[in-house]
């Protein structure tokens, strides 16, 4: 079944690469949508429905959030809209298929660089075919990818503090501007740690499970498993120690606030 999402992930990207796009306001301009996603969302609803006929999904446009099905497909159209509607090339098509309340499968594609991300849930993860898997680098020599709440902008004292805490103790920070890319970045070894104080599952879900089965870890701002189907706090690294380090930092952070 991996190659029938492959497939049709891949075909979907045609919908995404064209410059005929229109942009509309979801909640002010930090929040948009185009076209293209909507014509995503559909085009993969309607191919990925074929594969399970008796799944749900749970999408991003459209108020899609069917959960009542043993399997439910986790659909981002494009993760990292805001960079697509600029031509920045970190924007993904995300594709999770989850089982009870484990992902099982997960395609994460970007158009324009050519890469595709893949796992299934015991099988590895594979970067345009080929197998990847977590840098072995400490935390002093960690590159953190990151943002500031942008839909949430009551948080940035709080975002602001972790991320300054832990500049101070690993190498350098980086923000790409779209959590899954982000992810799946960590998951190939071109960076180390994550960051992002709110995200929803449609953000994370898929690319979780290739980060997980390259190697890493991940879990909520305060160490817990990442809830597949709630908005949530991320925290991901490339070795459990780590993960522990930036929970720390999070506790010690709100602890002064």
């Amino acid at each position: 079944m991996i190659q029938h999402i492959i497939d049709i992930v891949r075909s979907a990207s045609s919908l995404m690469l064209t410059d005929t796009f229109e942009i509309s306001q979801k909640e002010g301009f930090a929040n948009i949508v185009t076209s293209s996603d909507v014509a995503v969302q559909d085009f993969l609803k309607q191919q990925l429905a074929t594969l399970i006929p008796d799944s749900g999904f749970l999408c991003e446009e459209e108020d899609m959030h069917d959960l009542t099905h043993p399997y439910t497909w986790i659909i981002d159209p494009i993760d990292g809209t805001a960079n697509y509607a600029r031509g920045i090339r970190e924007c993904a098509i995300c594709v999770g298929l989850k089982h009870g309340d484990e992902m099982e499968k997960a395609v994460v594609f970007l158009p324009r660089t050519g890469e595709l991300f893949h796992a299934e849930r015991g099988r590895g993860a594979f970067l345009n075919g080929k197998p990847i898997h977590v840098s072995n680098r400490p935390f002093q020599n960690a590159v953190m990818c990151t943002a500031l709440s942008v839909y949430h902008k009551e948080n940035t004292e709080v975002c602001s503090r972790i991320i300054c805490e832990t500049f101070l103790q690993c190498n350098d920070i980086r923000r790409f501007g779209a959590a899954a890319p982000e992810l799946c970045y960590l998951a190939m070894g071109r960076c180390e740690l994550y960051f992002e104080y709110i995200l929803s599952p449609w953000d994370f879900a898929a690319a979780s499970l290739i980060l997980q089965e390259a190697g890493g870890c991940l879990s909520t701002l305060s160490g817990e498993p990442l809830p597949l189907t709630q908005p949530s706090g991320v925290f991901a690294a490339n070795s459990p120690e780590s993960l522990q380090r930036l929970v720390d930092i999070s506790a010690k952070v709100h602890q002064s606030l």
